[in-house]
This record gives structure tokens, sequence and C-alpha cells, in this order.
């Protein structure tokens, strides 16, 4: 569905994507994690054609995506949208009068499900709550790639966990790829099946989560019995507490001798050792 070649972005000395290659399905939802600033913005523009590569190639079912020839089979959604001038209802329905295949039954569903007004107009509505209409008019748009730029800003606790029940109903209803950035990492884990992360513009794991289950662990004892296992694995960080050691691994699984525990590594601890542990094993 998405193929990406030697994909490069550049504003003038600074480089926002170097030199990534990367396939994903027709079908999956995907979690997309990086640092502010690490280029998931940059990627999602690129995809949808919004701003043009530097370098390399975009395709889309096969299709060269540059702008001024944007993929119509992709629907993507920025963070920070405009405000409109008009009731939720009277959104709805301007949406699905240009989007074509729009679910106006699940739209319509879930506007009441989550209690959203429906005479209210948009601008006059909680920042939390217009992410969340922004998020059903997307989700109801049944375009073969979804991408969702951090669509839990603004979010409670209670609206999370409903975002996370819509974006699953959605998918089950319509199997498609659908790409989320996120900063709730081990909330996203909930629902994704698979996994990208991206630092300094470069992809550092393309992988499924049930992948991460089996492949990304903790070594814990004393560091002198940790620090042997150690050897041909890939240790992404390490933390120290006097003469112990917890060593974070994202390779094959081993069986550690008496004295040393193996212990789950979540999404989140695995993100932090990736992109900014501490390695000093």
């Amino acid at each position: 569905m998405i193929n990406l070649v030697d994909l490069r972005k550049t504003y003038g000395r600074s480089v926002g994507l170097d030199h990534i290659t990367l396939d994903l399905p027709d079908t999956g939802i995907y979690c997309l994690l990086g640092r502010n600033g690490a280029g998931k913005t940059t990627l999602m523009k690129l995809i949808a054609g919004h701003i043009g590569a530097s370098g390399g190639e975009v395709r889309v079912n096969g299709q060269v995506v540059v702008p001024g020839h944007m993929p119509t089979t992709v629907n993507y959604v920025e963070a920070n949208l405009n405000q409109f001038n008009m009731s939720v209802s009277s959104l709805i329905k301007a949406a699905a009068s240009v989007q074509h295949d729009f679910d106006m039954d699940f739209a319509s569903t879930m506007i009441d499900r989550f209690r959203l007004p429906r005479a209210k107009k948009y601008k006059h509505l909680s920042f939390g709550m217009r992410t969340m209409v922004t998020a059903i008019i997307t989700l109801a748009n049944n375009s073969p790639v979804i991408l969702m730029d951090e669509p839990t800003l603004g979010f409670d606790a209670i609206m999370r966990e409903q975002f996370n029940a819509l974006l699953l109903e959605s998918y089950a209803a319509h199997p498609r790829l659908i790409v989320v950035s996120t900063h709730l990492i081990d909330e996203i884990a909930k629902v994704a099946e698979h996994l990208v992360i991206i630092d300094q513009g470069k992809v550092l794991v393309h992988a499924s989560v049930a992948d991460l289950d089996e492949r990304a662990y903790t070594l814990s004892g004393m560091a002198d019995a940790v620090r042997p296992l150690l050897v041909g694995l890939n240790c992404i960080g390490t933390t120290m507490a006097g003469s112990a050691m917890a060593a974070h691994i994202w390779d094959h699984r081993i069986t550690p001798p008496i004295g040393v525990s193996v212990s789950r590594l979540s999404l989140q601890d695995f993100f932090i050792a990736l992109v900014g542990g501490n390695n000093n094993a």
C-alpha cells in the first residue's frame, strides 16, 4: 500500500527525514513513535502529498506521490485543525458531502455515544471535544489509508479510552491501514498491531507489537553476572543501582543463569531506552 524508498526531506541545513525505506501493507493499525522533531509529522505530510520530498520516492498503491498529485486514497488529519464556524451536526453533514463512502451512521452513533453537542458550534467546543469530533469525521471516512497526527491531544483519561474504543470499532467495521502518531505510548499499545519508531529522521524499529513482546526485555541482577550475558546481544540501555544492573535488550531471548531475572520491557520503557537511554554497560 505505502512504499517509501530512500526518502529524504531537508529544510535548509536541517535534516527532517534521512534516507528512509519502509513498506506498510494494506491493513493494520500502526503506531508511529518519535521524540519531538523526530520527523513524524514530516513523514505523514510526505505520504499525503502535502509537501514534497528532497529525494527518494513515496508511492501509494503503486502511484508516485508529489504535491499536486496527492493520493485520493489517503486521509491525513493534522493535530491542530483550523476551527470551523458551524455546528457539529452541520460539520458532519459537510464532511459527508465531500468525502466518498462517508459512514454517516457511524459518525452519528459516535457523536451520540460520546455526548458531543450537535447544535454547538465547533469553535465553541473544548479542545478535547473538537479533537474527538475530528477523530470521528476522520474514521467515518472509509479511505484505505488514514493518517492521524496526535489525535488524542487534549483528551483526559476517559476520552483516551473512548478514542481507543472508537479506533478499534472503526477498524473492525472497515479494515484498512491506520497510522497513529502519539506521545501516549503505553495507551496506544493497547490497540496498535505494529510499531514504527523514528529518531533524528531515521527508522530505528519497524516491528509488530507481538515481536516487541518477545524480543524486548530486561535482564536484572548483579552487574558482574549481567555483563557477560550482553555479549552478542543488542543492549539498548542500562541502569545501575550500586553493584546491581538492569540491562534493556532488543534481541532474541536468552535463558539467564540463576541470580539474573528476566522481565518484560513495556513499550514506553523500550522507547525511552532506544531513543534516550543510557548505554554505559
